[in-house]
């Protein structure tokens, strides 16, 4: 079977998610290409052996807000030159590569090419939720504009798949057909490392002075990636120590952590609950996605939910860190058979339903 492997650039979450299901794939003998764009295709092309750039949407960022018009103007001025070359590629890929399935992680590109040559196309992702489940009125409560918005934006990205595999740590009720609910996608790096519980808190981020200061106050150790840019070397201010980003030394201080601070995605929410971390879980404004993660992880006793670290958010969360210690120790996942497995079945359905 040829599989053409769809992939949006925003975050890496989506790349790492893929890499697993296409190197699966590839286990089983079938052929799969992959096409991404942004920071998804630097990552696939160092880990799987045919992947193609592609145009790709993003948004844009303001101190931790996502600004929806600013996000809209600038996809549709890249959209005026990039889906027109990007189509016509498209198209030739297809012709020439005479794909059986298309696999989309919420990259339209994909979808639109499957619609075109009439292939069949299931989405594998977790933002499908914000459109395929019910959320009630404690997810919505104060948010309810973000999402309107998301779930205008996702529903009119991959309309009319043949099947959505959500993989998500939540369990809200599905109410669409064609949708399957199944375990979070991790990658193998996190799968083969064994937890520890140590001192210091896992700090991901850009964060402002009123976060640094209340870190400072908390006189927790706290190891801190991606606040300071174009750092070569650890730098040490008292309990604070910024670090230059490095996957392997990322993967070692979560295996070790306490807990972990950080906006509230879904990669790294899944591998902290996986490896039993208590997380303060930090939304960014106007992204709905996040809000809902953040909202379900503290109802599902995981982790603290909050707009943003200051001495009342971060002192709830250390004063709750036993309890989500003790919430977490419930949580269940045998590495990635599940989610592998729901997939693999899909796939045959649909083929089965297409053939």
């Amino acid at each position: 079977m040829r599989v053409l492997y769809g992939v949006v650039g925003e975050g890496l979450g989506h790349a790492t998610r893929s890499r697993v299901v296409a190197e699966r794939l590839l286990e089983q003998g079938h052929e799969v290409k992959m096409v991404a764009s942004g920071q998804a295709l630097p990552y696939l092309q160092q880990h799987l052996p045919d992947v193609e750039p592609i145009w790709g949407t993003s948004f844009v960022l303001e101190q931790g807000e996502v600004k929806r018009w600013k996000t809209f103007s600038s996809n549709v001025r890249g959209g005026a030159t990039g889906w027109p070359s990007d189509w016509r590629k498209g198209v030739t890929i297809a012709r020439a590569y005479r794909p059986d399935l298309m696999l989309s992680d919420f990259d339209a590109f994909a979808y639109l090419v499957a619609r075109q040559f009439r292939k069949p196309v299931i989405s594998i992702g977790n933002i499908d939720m914000v459109t395929r489940c019910a959320h009630d009125a404690e997810i919505l409560r104060g948010v309810r504009p973000d999402y309107v918005t998301a779930r205008t934006y996702v529903r009119a990205k991959i309309p009319r798949a043949d099947h959505y595999v959500i993989a998500s740590l939540f369990r809200p009720r599905v109410r669409l057909r064609r949708t399957t609910l199944t375990r979070p996608i991790l990658r193998d790096e996190i799968l083969n490392v064994h937890p520890e519980d140590g001192q210091h808190l896992l700090v991901y981020g850009r964060i402002g002075d009123d976060a640094i200061a209340a870190l400072e106050w908390s006189e927790v150790p706290c190891l801190i990636y991606g606040a300071r840019s174009e750092l070569t070397e650890d730098v040490r201010e008292g309990n604070l120590v910024y670090r230059p980003f490095s996957n392997e030394g990322f993967v070692e201080d979560l295996r070790r952590c306490r807990g972990v601070v950080a906006s509230a995605g879904h990669s790294l929410m899944s591998e902290a609950v996986y490896l039993r971390k208590p997380m303060l879980a930090l939304p960014l404004a106007g992204q709905f996605e996040q809000q809902m993660n953040a909202r379900y992880l503290e109802r599902m006793g995981y982790g603290t939910a909050a707009a943003a670290v200051d001495h009342e958010s971060l002192g709830r969360f250390l004063e709750r860190e036993d309890v989500h210690r003790r919430a977490l120790a419930g949580y269940d996942q045998d590495r990635n058979v599940e989610a592998l497995g729901t997939i693999e079945r899909v796939i045959d359905e649909v083929l089965v339903a297409r053939a």
